[in-house]
């Protein structure tokens, strides 16, 4: 059975944020799995597992909301028996489950992609709607800063420079820019910007205490 347009859209919009597709069914602890799409995240998202259920339309139980949480379940104890890092996030896409999904939450993170308007060629019909997808996976997303101007003092400026500018006087906005950029390279730069930022004036006091 052919995917429905908006788990394509979905699929696609992680591809492009650096997830790679699991072929599915695959195997854990002996045992094997079966969902609508799966994916696995890359760099310092690497422990991602992404597992993506169509609500709507899709089969292996996709609509009904005990089924799903079962097959959770039963995958995160095949990744606890093989001792597995890796952190499910379930994706659900399409018509919104009430019942049981509270319950799915107390095994892994659950994302509800609502049914939004799509073209004939699968596209997100206009900029609203691809945000409007894009705001359900945010936290699946490398971070982005908007190109839009906004007014401040008087004039327009760039986002950046109207986040900058609502800083307080103390803040180190070099520091601040420098991270902003690194969370568009994703967790794994940020954490290694980070560590840089802060090694560098020890590196400089301990230099200067040397000479």
């Amino acid at each position: 059975m052919s995917a429905a347009p908006l788990i394509i859209s979905v699929q696609q919009r992680l591809r492009d944020a650096g997830y790679r597709d699991l072929a599915t069914p695959f195997r854990m602890a002996g045992v094997e799995f079966q969902f609508t799409g799966a994916m696995l995240g890359s760099a310092g998202r690497g422990l991602d597992l992404i597992l993506l259920f169509d609500t709507t339309t899709g089969d292996f139980g996709d609509r009904d909301a005990s089924r799903i949480r079962a097959r959770v379940e039963a995958l995160s104890r095949a990744l606890d028996i093989t001792e597995s890092r890796y952190v499910i996030t379930s994706v659900l896409v399409g018509a919104t489950l009430v019942d049981g999904i509270e319950a799915l939450s107390d095994t892994c993170r659950v994302l509800q992609v609502e049914n939004v308007a799509l073209t004939s060629d699968v596209a997100i019909a206009g900029g609203a709607m691809l945000q409007q997808m894009e705001d359900q996976i945010r936290v699946l997303l490398p971070l982005t800063l908007p190109e839009t101007t906004v007014e401040i003092a008087g004039g327009l400026a760039p986002a950046m420079d109207q986040l900058i500018s609502a800083l307080p006087k103390s803040v180190d906005t070099a520091m601040v820019t420098a991270l902003i950029e690194a969370a568009q390279r994703g967790e794994e730069a940020v954490t290694q910007t980070a560590g840089l930022l802060i090694a560098a004036p020890l590196s400089a006091a301990t230099d200067g205490a040397h000479s």
